[in-house]
């Protein structure tokens, strides 16, 4: 699994780590079922702290993305956690990002064709 960390960017480390094993998650590219590295091996890879690893992990899993198990290690859950997609937490994550592109002068349509091609990404 390669990641791309940006070490100059503001979102932190971890989140970077978790972003893009969601993203892949979502893309197909990782399946239920599929074994993530090691905290170790991961944090040796991209160079970083293995905590930093750690506790990125530790918010897959609280969110249901991976399991953990010490036999086994990291792996994608292969059981949906169920529950609602949408939250209300969702939501307004969603309608502030609308809300900053409108005030920064983009157009409905410019929106929505932005956004569709975005998931046109994500479901390809």
């Amino acid at each position: 699994m390669i990641l791309r960390i940006d070490m100059t960017s503001d979102t932190p480390i971890y989140q970077q780590i978790r972003n893009q094993i969601v993203f892949a998650v979502a893309k197909g590219d990782l399946k239920p079922g599929d074994d993530l590295p090691t905290v170790r091996q991961l944090a040796q890879d991209i160079g970083v702290n293995p905590m930093t690893v750690n506790k990125a992990y530790a918010l897959l899993k609280e969110e249901g993305v991976i399991i953990i198990d010490r036999r086994h290690g990291a792996q994608i859950n292969a059981e949906s956690k169920g529950g609602l997609v949408f939250t209300r937490d969702f939501d307004q994550r969603l309608k502030l990002l609308l809300a900053e592109a409108r005030m920064r002068g983009a157009s409905k349509r410019e929106i929505t064709t932005h956004i569709l091609s975005l998931i046109d990404s994500i479901f390809q």
